[in-house]
């Protein structure tokens, strides 16, 4: 390396271009910044007193600005001074009086306080109010960590149940988890809350955003915070504000030990990724970091105004996907997760503003081409928010092959049926059975669908059946934010309410969403808190409530305890049976077993006669029944021998009626064992064995499930 001095007198080498951010080598560390349109770039290191030392980089390669610094390791703080055109019509807004953060940070320091000298308020030029000592800085981090015999526990997808989570809302309520662990990585991996998601039967964890991010001064100024975390500015960097102990890189070893911890327990922990824009917003927005370092190279400017931003994602900005250093800094970003913090998967959010390479959605964008053919990236868990709010923007069914998607049909269809809206039936069976008629044209099968009832966004479960409309007076919106459109009903009265009808029937349709999502092929993701009937009061986009009403009650009543068992019970049904989650989907085709004709799948009508093309388009068609064929699965098991397992039938009624179901001739079984009856508290039937041919009536808006042994030796 060729040794310089900066101003300073302190030794300055020449260092190297890449990998790109602070990486140290125990010597000292080497620091490298992209930006194609700087004319001079000063590294700025900050002292525990924090006085500033600033290092011009004089070595620039390929648009690389880098320099390495003997002496500077783990622990040491700084930013940059990117000097270069304030030209904003031609897309170019560098200003040396803000000191921005390095995109490539794997620990940040502090948090913004949203200072005027953060944003440019100036008609005429730059503003020249200097930023530093309210932004963000980033940390040099010492990358070593003990991982022991860390090993991922690489579930299949078929056997995937998804918990999405919140690190903070999980625990901060928690009275199990020490005070000073609340609300943190430390406090996810206590062994309280691993019991929990284990003895509940989950096998992965998707942590809402990680990513560091900005807290938004407009919802200060109202009380109120950026609790979901989807406003991010560091894609290396684990959140700094989830630490227990300190943010100079402890957050960095935080993460870790969690991960570590998770995976012990045989849990596999997914990352929801912000990729589709940055917290700084559109024009009128803060210059934290990228803006600062070269914006028309990070971000799409709209055509022929580029002093403006092209926005599919309603935050402001949209990343400029086709340009190399954007697609650069996602996969060195992703691999980043993987490799050094061992995470399991990633959750896309929006992921159709990643594929607009142009303007077009496009499922063969340069983004998916890098994802397809990285060794590191295509061998872990992928899924797409399938939407985004530009023109083109809803996609599910859409994604490339190797790609798993949040299927918001499956929502919308699941709670159409158990409302009993007319003409429903038909596309709630496609959903039930893992949506082959969004995924199987692409050659995909049912791990494609990640199917859910609720998530972070929207009611939570017990919301959802307790409330039409949206109360989101609190966010300080006049309650003009969040859907108005959420396919939820009050069960008869809005919010809370001591009328036992109105109760009871509350939580027989809970039992009802929870059985229906895990007997659905596909993969199941639960939203947490549901499992004990976690409200929001009504509020369906509680993205700034960090409060009570965002956090996870962990006081149940004897009928949340009850939801929670009936949900383990769900779940550790769904896991003893292949049949439940097979990784092919259904072909109507007749297999012999032991001298019978059986198809994999068979619909019912009521009096036990197969659904014909007229049944499934009645508008009163709200009772069915679905036979599971335990002896006609298509897949092998994974030691390629031939899979058999029970048979079910199960019985749904989303009629306010209780309907009489003739069980189906001997041919198809001649004795049922009943294992779930939603109309219980418990979800326990009363009586628990039935002969073929027999009436059984299944209660108003309920389902019961039945099963019986395979007809073929195991």
């Amino acid at each position: 390396m060729t040794r310089r001095n900066n101003r300073k007198g302190a030794p300055v080498w020449s260092g190297r271009p890449y990998p790109l951010g602070a990486v140290p080598d125990g010597e000292g560390t080497n620091f490298a910044l992209f930006s194609e349109v700087a004319e001079h770039v000063e590294l700025v290191l900050v002292d525990d007193a924090g006085r500033h030392t600033g290092v011009p980089l004089t070595e620039v390669d390929g648009s690389v600005w880098h320099g390495y610094l003997p002496g500077v390791g783990p622990g040491q703080r700084y930013g940059y001074r990117v000097h270069g055109p304030w030209a904003p019509e031609a897309g170019h807004r560098c200003n040396p009086a803000k000191l921005l953060l390095d995109p490539y940070a794997t620990a940040v320091d502090g948090q913004i306080d949203n200072h005027p000298s953060l944003y440019e308020r100036r008609p005429d030029g730059p503003d020249r109010a200097d930023s530093a000592g309210h932004t963000m800085l980033g940390v040099v981090t010492d990358p070593a960590f003990d991982w022991g015999d860390d090993s991922r526990p690489g579930r299949s997808y078929a056997d995937t149940v998804i918990y999405e989570a919140h690190v903070k809302g999980m625990t901060r309520a928690h009275p199990d988890v020490p005070a000073e662990l609340r609300g943190t990585y430390a406090g996810l991996a206590h062994p309280a809350v691993v019991d929990h998601l284990t003895s509940l039967g989950v096998t992965a964890v998707e942590l809402m955003p990680v990513h560091q991010f900005v807290q938004d001064g407009v919802l200060q100024s109202r009380g109120l915070a950026n609790y979901w975390g989807y406003n991010t500015i560091g894609f290396f960097a684990p959140h700094n504000a989830y630490a227990a102990h300190g943010t100079r890189g402890q957050q960095v070893t935080e993460f870790k030990t969690m991960v570590r911890t998770l995976h012990e327990a045989g849990l596999e922990v997914i990352l929801d990724v912000v990729y589709n824009h940055t917290a700084e917003g559109n024009e009128k927005g803060p210059t934290l970091s990228f803006r600062g370092i070269d914006n028309s190279s990070y971000y799409r400017l709209v055509d022929g105004d580029w002093s403006h931003y092209y926005d599919t994602t309603g935050t402001g900005n949209s990343l400029l996907m086709r340009h190399p250093y954007v697609l650069q800094l996602i996969m060195d970003s992703l691999r980043y997760w993987v490799t050094e913090m061992h995470v399991d998967g990633f959750r896309f959010d929006l992921a159709a503003t990643l594929a607009r390479q142009f303007h077009e959605v496009d499922r063969l964008s340069a983004f998916f081409d890098l994802i397809q053919q990285d060794p590191v990236i295509s061998r872990v868990k992928l899924i797409a928010e399938p939407w985004d709010v530009g023109e083109g923007g809803y996609q599910v069914g859409n994604f490339p092959q190797l790609w798993s998607e949040w299927n918001g049909k499956y929502r919308d269809a699941v709670r159409d049926f158990w409302r009993a809206e007319p003409h429903t039936l038909g596309e709630f069976a496609s959903r039930l059975t893992g949506s082959s008629d969004l995924y199987a044209h692409s050659r995909r099968r049912p791990r494609a669908s990640v199917n859910f009832v609720t998530a972070h966004d929207g009611f939570t479960l017990r919301d959802l059946v307790s409330y039409n409309d949206k109360h989101n007076l609190a966010n300080g919106e006049g309650n003009r934010d969040g859907e108005s459109h959420n396919r939820s009903w009050n069960s008869g009265a809005e919010g809370d309410t001591d009328d036992p009808s109105v109760l009871e029937l509350r939580a027989r349709r809970q039992r009802n969403f929870l059985a229906t999502l895990f007997l659905s092929q596909g993969i199941p993701m639960l939203s947490h808190g549901d499992e004990v009937g976690r409200s929001q009061r009504g509020n369906n986009n509680a993205y700034c409530q960090d409060n009570e009403i965002s956090w996870i009650d962990w006081r149940p009543t004897d009928e949340q305890r009850a939801l929670l068992d009936f949900t383990r019970r769900v779940i550790a049904l769904r896991a003893a049976h292949p049949v439940l989650r097979r990784r092919r989907f259904f072909r109507g085709e007749s297999a012999r077993r032991a001298g019978r004709h059986l198809p994999d799948l068979a619909w019912l009508l009521p009096n036990a006669e197969e659904m014909a093309d007229d049944d499934w388009q009645r508008s009163d068609a709200h009772s069915v029944g679905v036979f599971l064929n335990g002896d006609a699965i298509a897949e092998p098991d994974p030691r390629g021998r031939r899979l058999v397992d029970d048979s079910f039938l199960l019985l749904l009624n989303s009629h306010w009626e209780p309907v009489g179901f003739r069980l189906p001739a001997a041919v198809y079984g001649e004795r049922w064992t009943a294992l779930i009856d939603t109309t219980d508290p418990d979800g326990v039937p009363d009586e628990s064995e039935h002969k073929a041919g027999t009436r059984l009536t299944v209660g108003p808006r309920s389902l019961v499930l039945l099963s019986r042994p395979s007809l073929t030796a195991k």
